[in-house]
């Protein structure tokens, strides 16, 4: 097994001990800074006086109230921008740093009102804006008298503290964005996978009970005279109930593979080899059914496009077996030049009411095509039965090269099923 490589420190998301011991150190480089600021004293010529006329203590004191904080501005930035900007525009105001040397504790201050900005409201960051800039001019003006000196000096110092407080500010609204954004990403794939589950289901239900409230009405309405077609019917019944249930499991088994100790269901998904099964269970619902079959040699669509094909001809015949009743009906499925189409028309049957295009049936098939890029139509012919058409493009599936001293494949012949007693048209809701 190979040793898993840890990612390096600037590609990877920072810790929360990572981005304190990277407070730490900003810290110790400001203490450096302001204790450098804090031994050059002021002078009546503004420039700095051989002689430090506070005491040494005082400087270190001040150095540690201004530096200190920022270790910990994560954990409590509000508090640590307000004693960092009373100690460090204090330390001017007394002249343990000279005004000249400002900018060293401003910088400090910069430092703990970007946390604010990053981690509070909106209306708690710019009134802590605001107070930092009065205390800047607080500190300032009185130990200037050259108001062009004050105005540049002010200017430069709100120049970095507005930038500093912006800058905050897109970093925060930049991780809320990327917060939504997920969160979106997230509901976006609940709904896409709740909508495949409820085709799923839809498909898989809707046309085991459609065949089974059909043979149940039948076994209902015969059982007085005709016991032994009763019998036929419960069989019938039983078969595809457990057809259903066997389903049921396997697209709930691949829902829940993804849990720890589930089992995982191996038994592969219906597909275009299934269709004349399905055309059974039609046909003992009272279809008469005639499935044509075509797909190229070597170029059979992929298993995903299959398996969609399959569902939309099971939707299909069970809104024959809901709405037309017992009628004869042609599937037709064909490949041909990278696309997979679906046809499925029935002969008139009883008076139905008009099809519904809101109906779960036709939303499911459609949806299912639309998933490849393709085309569907439903709607009733002019002899007044109905058809459902889809065309579903694809890419053909790689298969393995037969060696060359292999013999040809002879090209498979139309697959036709006619089976059944007479059965339906599709109108309704589908």
């Amino acid at each position: 097994m190979s040793a898993v490589q840890p990612r390096p420190l600037l590609t990877r998301r920072l810790r929360r001990v990572d981005l304190i011991a990277l407070d730490v150190l900003a810290a110790l480089g400001l203490a450096v800074i302001c204790g450098y600021a804090a031994a050059d004293p002021p002078a009546a010529t503004g420039y700095p006086d051989p002689l430090v006329r506070e005491p040494v203590w005082l400087s270190l004191l001040f150095m540690v109230v201004i530096t200190a904080p920022i270790a910990v501005r994560r954990r409590w930035p509000v508090p640590v921008l307000a004693v960092v900007t009373i100690s460090a525009f204090s330390a001017v105001l007394v002249e343990v740093v000279p005004i000249y040397a400002s900018i060293s504790v401003v910088i400090a201050v910069a430092f703990a009102l970007y946390q604010v900005a990053l981690v509070t409201e909106l209306r708690r960051s710019v009134p802590a804006l605001l107070l930092v800039l009065a205390g800047a001019v607080v500190a300032v003006l009185p130990k200037t008298s050259d108001w062009d000196e004050a105005i540049t000096g002010l200017g430069f110092m709100a120049l970095l503290l507005i930038a500093t407080w912006i800058l905050g500010r897109a970093v925060r609204e930049r991780r809320a964005y990327t917060s939504r954004s997920a969160a979106e990403l997230a509901r976006q794939a609940t709904v896409d996978e709740r909508l495949r589950i409820s085709r799923e289901l839809h498909d898989i239900v809707a046309h085991s009970m459609s065949v089974i409230t059909v043979k149940a009405a039948i076994a209902n309405h015969v059982a007085e005279s005709r016991p032994q077609e009763v019998r036929d019917a419960l069989r019938d019944i039983e078969a595809t109930s457990r057809s259903a249930l066997a389903e049921l499991r396997r697209t709930l088994g691949v829902l829940r593979s993804g849990a720890p100790g589930a089992p995982v269901e191996f038994a592969p998904a219906p597909g275009l080899a299934d269709l004349p099964g399905l055309l059974d269970r039609a046909t003992a619902a009272g279809i008469v059914a005639e499935l044509v079959l075509e797909l190229p040699a070597g170029a059979e669509p992929p298993e995903d496009v299959g398996r969609s094909g399959y569902r939309i001809v099971q939707e299909a015949l069970t809104n024959v077996v809901k709405h037309a009743g017992p009628v004869r009906c042609r599937i037709e499925v064909t490949g041909a030049d990278g696309e997979l189409r679906v046809e499925v028309t029935n002969e008139p049957g009883r008076p139905v009411r008009a099809a519904d295009p809101k109906g779960q049936g036709l939303i499911g098939m459609r949806e299912r095509v639309h998933l490849y890029v393709g085309t569907f139509e439903a709607g009733p012919t002019a002899e007044g039965g109905f058809r459902v058409s889809a065309r579903l493009p694809y890419r053909p599936a790689e298969r393995p090269t037969p060696p060359a001293d292999a013999p040809p494949l002879a090209d498979a012949p139309p697959l036709a099923v006619e089976a059944g007693p007479a059965g339906g048209s599709a109108g309704g809701e589908r």
